[in-house]
């Protein structure tokens, strides 16, 4: 059973590349998200050998941003068709969808920097380089983003990862936590460390940074509850050189570009659990027309029909918030509240769908032997990637 999409106005270029990005979803992220989840050592999941390697490998064989990069669509297109793409990939497996997802993420901040060597080693059309977003610290997490807060220009905080300048060179020393997604598999890393202590996290720069420099190390990968599939762990930098040039963002344009790109990340998480809320009532749907109880599917029990279409509903209204959001931030200047809002709204939709999904399947919604209770893992985990959700409604609500 498929949920109808009832997007309207969709060209036959976009309606394919949604088909085709179903179908790879279909055959190869949800099958691979399975087997993964159900590895006992998270190191197992990198391991040569290990079936994440066919998913890289596919995944760059079908060019799925590159279809989204399509020169003849609208930026409103582009916009519309990675939120269908996102959606359908986070369907098949979220943890892959965003290991997937972050391959490219360095590629704007190496253009950003300007440096051709960065380029051409890292972003040609050919490169296999996976990248990272490091920014949580040990001891600090959502404050690292709360820019309209009070603690994000305190400078009696002490950041736990800091670069400083010697000569044409930085220096960069410290440590970031273990939710760094693709920490331990990536081969670059765009790293948010603190640059001048004085300002707080509100002195921070932006860094492309080589994985393979000398005084880099990286740990086990971590085990955790949900999105197994998904690759985190830590990264320690011991006086680290990089040339000045490999910086991105300085601190006078910090806050800026950590809003900017709070508002384009959260934007997407709130279309990646749209995908999660949308296999979870598929699920329960077809689940509750097999399932017989009382003599009959425990569809036909008004208390079943009752739920599945409150939870059709809430499905319905992540869907469309995340796609509004979607449009918004292609056609003007984005609005991180509204981003925000879109991220909370659907990962808490996610998770509830998924809770009540789990209720319908009875006992066996707690079985790993039904696929449900892997879909509640990995939609708790989402109220707090990227920011806990609490956390950044006091952002969003500084914002209106």
């Amino acid at each position: 059973m498929t949920v109808i999409d009832i997007e309207t106005g969709l060209s036959d270029q976009e309606s394919a590349a949604r088909d085709m990005a179903h179908k790879f979803a279909q055959e190869v992220l949800r099958p691979a998200g399975v087997a993964l989840d159900r590895l006992a050592d998270p190191a197992e999941v990198i391991a040569p050998g290990s079936v994440l390697w066919e998913v890289f490998k596919k995944y760059r064989e079908l060019d799925i941003r590159g279809l989204q990069a399509e020169s003849d669509l609208s930026p409103i297109e582009q916009a519309r068709l990675q939120a269908l793409i996102n959606e359908e990939l986070a369907w098949g497996d979220v943890g892959l969808a965003i290991t997937t997802g972050l391959t490219q993420f360095h590629v704007p901040w190496a253009q950003a920097a300007g440096d051709t060597e960065l380029i051409e080693r890292f972003c040609g059309p050919r490169s296999e380089a996976i990248g990272c977003w490091a920014l949580t610290e040990p001891g600090h997490g959502s404050d690292t983003v709360a820019f309209t807060e009070s603690c994000f220009k305190d400078s009696s905080l002490r950041a736990e990862c800091v670069a400083r300048r010697e000569g044409d060179d930085y220096v960069i020393r410290g440590q970031k936590a273990a939710w760094v997604s693709n920490a331990t598999i990536a081969h670059i890393a765009v790293l948010f460390c603190t640059v001048d202590q004085s300002q707080g996290f509100r002195g921070g720069g932006v860094f492309l940074v080589p994985l393979d420099l000398p005084g880099i190390s990286r740990p086990r990968p971590l085990d955790k509850l949900g999105q197994r599939s998904l690759n985190q762990g830590e990264l320690f930098f011991d006086d680290v050189r990089i040339p000045a040039r490999y910086m991105a963002v300085g601190p006078e344009a910090y806050s800026i570009a950590l809003e900017t790109l709070l508002a384009h990340a959260n934007a997407a998480m709130g279309q990646l659990f749209v995908g999660v809320a949308r296999a979870a009532v598929e699920h329960a749907i077809a689940y509750a027309k097999e399932r017989v109880q009382g003599g009959v599917p425990i569809f036909e029990h008004q208390s079943v029909k009752s739920r599945l279409f409150k939870m059709f509903m809430q499905f319905e209204a992540a869907r469309s918030l995340a796609r509004r959001v979607a449009l918004y931030n292609a056609s003007s200047p984005p609005l991180v509240q509204y981003s925000i809002a879109s991220k909370v709204f659907c990962t808490n939709t996610a998770f509830e769908v998924a809770s009540d999904a789990v209720q319908i399947y009875g006992g066996n919604g707690l079985s790993r032997e039904y696929p449900i209770e892997k879909l509640l893992r990995d939609a708790r985990a989402s109220m707090i990637e990227d920011g806990c959700n609490e956390v950044l409604g006091l952002l969003a609500a500084t914002k209106l």
